[in-house]
């Protein structure tokens, strides 16, 4: 029950950023119309503890910063690369296996593979993620990586 009010204070605040206009009637209208769409998505079976995966709140609060700074380190490394003529680019293609066991866990690693410059995950799967990195140390440096334990404890916490 939590978690169908919690995703109609979402929705209704979502609609409040979007609207601009706070009339007390629109107000009102915004109000039901978030609470007949939660009850729809639960009438519909579509609202469940992944698709709306509030309890990993928390742990996303430590995890972002985190990848924030990833992001910014491999965007400096992919520029000198990009930069100096002779730290030219060494594309490669690697497979590795990765600890999540949750689909969340699985989209989120990927997810963060893919923002990091550098890297892109070409394909996800429960056994194996295959990425795509700008050079053979950015290929090496996404087995067994810091970012793959993170995200475990991150899915941990589910």
């Amino acid at each position: 029950m939590l978690q169908l009010g919690l995703a109609a204070v979402i929705l209704y605040a979502f609609w409040l950023l979007l609207s601009g206009i706070y009339t007390p009637f629109l107000l009102t209208m915004g109000a039901l119309v978030s609470i007949a769409v939660v009850w729809l998505a639960h009438r519909m079976d579509v609202v469940d503890r992944e698709g709306h995966p509030y309890h990993l709140s928390w742990s996303a609060a430590g995890y972002w910063p985190w990848l924030v700074k990833e992001i910014l380190k491999s965007a400096w490394q992919v520029s000198r690369i990009i930069v100096d003529p002779r730290a030219g680019p060494t594309p490669t293609l690697t497979r590795f296996r990765p600890r999540q066991k949750t689909a969340v866990g699985l989209v989120t690693h990927a997810n963060s593979i893919t923002l990091t410059p550098g890297t892109l995950s070409v394909d996800v799967g429960h056994d194996e993620i295959v990425v795509h990195a700008f050079t053979r140390e950015g290929a090496q440096s996404v087995h067994d990586s810091e970012m793959d334990r993170r995200v475990e404890r991150f899915e941990g916490e589910a």
